[in-house]
């Protein structure tokens, strides 16, 4: 039975040598057989087993969703049906938001006097605190704004600029294929579970509310998109789950 060495299933695929070991760790793809050397081989089934994992990632689907749905019909259908409405529901917003910008730059072009509040309308400033109130509770929220309203333009700043350096830095090390499990890595979620906390009322995350944290990086393309896809997300991730089981209880 013929097979193929990793170097080649990436080269074919797109994908690097370290997203197909990703793959392995979290039990997505195992190859068919790891010779003496600790290089990988991939037979027929396993490339079968790839070509649908790729086809759903082309679908924006989260790999834990594709972990499930490879073995369950009905949990890829529901699953794609979800994707599906999501897809649809941007598609609305995004056209209703088309439509709001047309008539205020038509308006704006005809020289009407439009009040401040008419010139931004096409802004949603209320969706991102239903997220959160609807993610984290109320009191996240509410602590959330009490806190910023609480500093001066100075300590704002500092406040945005520090969120911008703390995930800028996972972001790099990610993207420079830096080993999750290294000191490194670890080093830089000592600074990002200080940061969280900053923003939980000063209160430290659980184990459970950490790695939840971690798997809505990874699963959310909002979020995987700040750190420059899903593939760096669920590096993130994966480093984040390490300092969870050396440092939380």
């Amino acid at each position: 039975m013929q097979d193929w060495p990793i170097k080649e299933v990436a080269r074919a695929t797109g994908l690097t040598s370290r997203t197909l070991r990703h793959y392995e760790q979290i039990g997505l793809l195992h190859p068919s057989r790891v010779a003496n050397n600790g290089y990988r081989f991939y037979g027929e089934a396993e490339l079968s087993r790839l070509y649908r994992i790729l086809s759903l990632r082309a679908l924006e689907l989260p790999l834990s969703t594709i972990q499930i749905a490879l073995n369950d019909d009905r949990s890829l259908a529901e699953a794609m049906q979800s994707h599906l409405a999501l897809l649809e529901e941007r598609r609305d917003q995004t056209n209703q938001q088309i439509t709001r910008v047309r008539q205020t730059l038509d308006a704006v072009k005809e020289g009407q006097k439009l009040s401040i509040e008419q010139i931004f309308a096409d802004f949603d400033h209320g969706q991102h605190e239903i997220e959160v109130r609807q993610r984290w509770g109320d009191t996240a929220w509410e602590h959330s704004l009490q806190r910023r309203n609480q500093m001066t333009g100075h300590e704002r700043e500092a406040d945005t600029n520090l969120a911008l350096d703390v995930n800028a830095a996972l972001r790099q090390a990610a993207e420079a294929n830096t080993d999750p499990t290294s000191e490194e890595f670890q080093n830089l979620i000592t600074s990002h579970y200080e940061w969280v906390a900053k923003h939980w009322n000063e209160k430290k995350p659980d184990r459970n509310a950490y790695s939840g944290l971690s798997h809505l990086y990874a699963t959310d393309p909002r979020f995987a998109a700040a750190y420059g896809g899903q593939a760096n997300a669920e590096v993130i991730r994966s480093a984040i789950q390490v300092w969870i089981q050396a440092n939380l209880p």
